[in-house]
């Protein structure tokens, strides 16, 4: 039966139990993408990856996603969490600059540290980015029980589509209630992985707090969410809003659900160019073993 290291981590936290956690099956090369989705299924959380030798001779590593229902061309803490696997697996070497092969592309990855303290910064793709509709901007409304205009939702596609709200404040994204049935429904009309919202802290370590919703994937509130706050960071350079936030800020996300992650976030001022980061710590490491039924 074919056997596979495999670590379970905690992204964007420096405890365990506070971050979002990411199940990693390393040299699954031998594996098709059904067996990917079959195991991602059974993992259950909102994402596994598979670490497999690289196909471009620019990639150290590469990787596929996978959320319970579908694969991701890229995604965050997935990115984040398979780059700190590689180098405890000993994929690839420990240096500063590492390039990623994902569905996306090839993606810049910066190491700052070693150990327990090591830190992994993950260049987003290219955002491509619409202002939603005012029929979208109203479902979206009544789906986050909140008063929305059009101006403060944006469709962004950076890989994933996300459905994102500017709510202004913190206060705003702490207190949500959300009816995820409406929210599901709207993911699923418009090939959404999820609904993201954004507010400005007043005071404390983050700048900004984030929530996720992406109950169409199977996760009610995803407990923090790289891709989504790359979206955000993306918006922000688009309509000329940094400074807002600081082209260096750190988002707050998860609190809602028992979390505490933080997410350090990083915009190009001349680029827009957008690179998310955070710590990992590894919670479960073991071997995975394929029955030959499965």
């Amino acid at each position: 039966m074919p056997s596979f290291d495999f670590l379970q981590l905690d992204v964007f936290a420096a405890r365990l139990f506070e971050g979002n956690p990411l199940a990693v099956v390393v040299g699954a090369d031998a594996l098709d993408a059904p067996t990917m989705q079959r195991i991602a299924r059974w993992t259950n959380l909102s994402e596994t990856t598979f670490l497999l030798r690289p196909t471009q001779p620019d990639a150290d590593y590469r990787v596929r996603i996978f959320t319970p229902r579908q694969e991701l061309p890229f995604a965050g803490h997935p990115s984040v969490g398979s780059a700190y696997a590689a180098i405890e697996a000993g994929c690839v070497p420990a240096r500063s600059t590492l390039v990623q092969e994902c569905a996306a592309g090839l993606l810049p990855v910066q190491v700052q540290g070693s150990g327990a303290m090591r830190i992994i910064h993950v260049q987003a793709p290219p955002a491509r980015i619409e202002r939603a509709n005012a029929a979208l901007a109203a479902a979206l409304a009544d789906a986050l029980k909140v008063d929305l205009s059009a101006a403060a939702v944006h469709a962004i596609d950076n890989g994933p589509l996300w459905l994102v709200c500017d709510l202004g404040l913190a206060r705003s994204v702490r207190t949500l209630a959300p009816d995820l049935s409406a929210i599901a429904k709207l993911c699923l009309a418009h090939g959404a992985v999820g609904v993201g919202v954004f507010g400005a802290e007043d005071g404390g370590d983050a700048a900004m707090a984030v929530r996720a919703f992406c109950p169409a994937d199977g996760i009610p509130e995803d407990p923090v969410t790289g891709s989504a706050n790359a979206a955000i960071g993306a918006l922000l350079h688009h309509r000329g809003d940094v400074a807002r936030y600081g082209h260096r800020y750190v988002a707050s996300q998860g609190r809602e659900v028992g979390r505490d992650g933080r997410v350090a976030v990083s915009i190009d001022a001349a680029s827009g160019t957008v690179t998310i980061g955070g710590q990992c710590v590894a919670g479960v490491r073991g071997t995975f073993t394929l029955d030959h039924s499965t």
